[in-house]
């Protein structure tokens, strides 16, 4: 069965929300990591429904880092068009030392049929990050200290829509290599703009950083002149652009 792999993150400050896509399971191949059982009650499965969950496994070439708005890393794209995701605090021990060209294993799980694969651990170069839950009685570290958020404005053409491992949509990588990210309820109201080539304006708060660029937005549209706002977020969440 093939996997199509098409990508949450929250804002830090004034706005929290979400941060992706396509893969194909395969059998390990020989020296690949070998796919861990979830663990026991994970991942939730949709509201009011048990969870239903396969394993998967996916070879391919790490093409680039899917951002979330805080400018951590929480989901890759490899040159097959497969997306990956797995949690923003793998974010360094992955950047570090991963670079696009890379070959990569991924291990993980798929929600049953959500084309959405997420990872439980990542090799390549013969080294393996993996998401290690905190042992009983261990007390997690803290949240890392974030950037403060900047006003940004994106414009460019849908290469791809991201989604969670539920199958919602909640974010769009544009051509220019941008990534806009929304709450995945908003997704029901953009209609033509989840379209790959689909042309798109988009403003909000976000990370310019050297993985990349990426925004929660807050007015979307096909142009500058036909944004509308999608989003405010708590209290109202920050003024509208100029």
């Amino acid at each position: 069965m093939r996997l199509s792999l098409i990508t949450r993150a929250g804002l830090a400050a004034a706005l929290l929300a979400c941060a992706a896509a396509q893969a194909q399971p395969t059998a390990p191949a020989p020296g690949a990591v070998p796919p861990p059982p979830p663990a026991a009650g994970q991942p939730p499965g949709p509201i009011g429904q048990p969870a239903a969950v396969e394993q998967a496994t996916h070879s391919g070439v790490l093409q680039r880092w899917l951002l979330n708005p805080n400018g951590e890393a929480d989901g890759l794209l490899l040159q097959d068009g497969t997306q990956v995701n797995f949690p923003p605090h793998l974010s360094g021990s992955l950047t570090a030392w991963l670079q696009p060209g890379a070959a990569v294993d991924v291990a993980g799980w798929h929600h049953t049929g959500v084309p959405v694969l997420r990872a439980s651990a990542i090799r390549s170069q013969g080294r393996t990050v993996e998401d290690t839950p905190p042992a009983a009685g261990q007390v997690p570290p803290p949240p890392p200290q974030r950037p403060a958020l900047t006003e940004l404005q994106a414009d460019g053409r849908v290469a791809t829509v991201l989604l969670n491992t539920r199958g919602d949509a909640h974010g769009l990588l544009l051509d220019n290599g941008v990534i806009v990210r929304f709450p995945p309820h908003v997704a029901a109201s953009m209609g033509a703009l989840l379209q790959p080539g689909a042309t798109v304006s988009a403003r909000g708060w976000g990370t310019r950083n050297a993985l990349g660029t990426a925004l929660e937005a807050t007015q979307l549209g096909t142009s500058a002149g036909t944004l509308q706002e999608v989003f405010r977020g708590p209290a109202g969440g920050p003024p509208r652009l100029p």
